[in-house]
């Protein structure tokens, strides 16, 4: 299963990528990745990882070629993007900071990064461009129907939220120390501005529950009582 990446510059210049959902560490392709990319560069302060088995940090393998590839581009830039998914094409003209945040986040949520891999069911249902309230929307709905799963097969069910604050201040975390990992090798401001603009959605997620709940409480409520 994968997911194709086509980003079309206004110059017509054209990136493509494509995304295997399901890929390892690879230890030779590690090795031959830029040294911003070793485990021990701006290492995520709640990294699991040991260099031991890691040489390399599996999200930063993953993204380099991305990362250099719009080096020194601006984030103003417009681009058109086509994505096709299993399902479904996507194309969307846009300035290159969003077209950009959706495909570093499905390259990080993909990667064999303990901590990224929480967002991995979202991955699988990729929806490219989301708006905060989608993003809100999916994470909730997600996490929701695995605390439901958890209560019918007998283990414990977290219906107050309290572990999905915990796992988007773990990604809160990564995401700083990837704009600390990537700033010194970027030029332009295109990937900054795409980590900032992934960091701001995923941080809200921990500074206030109860904000980003009420945000999306009209579209849910909206069917009444009729699903009751």
């Amino acid at each position: 299963m994968a997911i194709e990446y086509r980003i079309t510059l206004d110059d017509n210049h054209e990136f493509s990528y494509r995304i295997e959902l399901d890929r390892a560490y690879d230890l030779a392709v590690a090795q031959a990745a830029p040294s911003w990319t070793r485990l021990d560069y701006q290492q995520c302060s709640n990294c699991p990882l040991s260099k031991d088995t890691f040489s390399h940090c599996p999200a930063a393998v993953d993204l380099h070629r991305v990362i250099e590839d719009f080096q020194g581009l601006p984030a103003f830039k417009k681009a058109l993007v086509w994505v096709r998914t299993p399902e479904r094409e996507y194309t969307k003209q846009v300035g290159l900071e969003e077209g950009l945040r959706a495909l570093l986040g499905v390259i990080m949520a993909t990667s064999a990064c303990p901590v990224l891999g929480k967002l991995r069911p979202m991955a699988q249902n990729h929806l490219p461009f989301a708006n905060n309230q989608e993003f809100i929307l999916r994470a909730f709905s997600l996490y929701l129907a695995r605390q439901y799963f958890n209560f019918r097969e007998g283990r414990h069910a977290d219906w107050e939220l309290k572990g999905l604050v915990r796992v988007f201040q773990q990604l809160q975390l990564v995401n700083q120390a990837f704009w600390q990992r990537i700033h010194d090798t970027c030029e332009g401001d295109s990937n900054l501005k795409a980590f900032l603009t992934f960091f701001s959605m995923s941080s809200s997620m921990t500074y206030s529950l109860e904000t980003q709940l009420q945000k999306i409480r009209p579209l849910v409520m909206s069917a009444g009582d009729n699903l009751e």
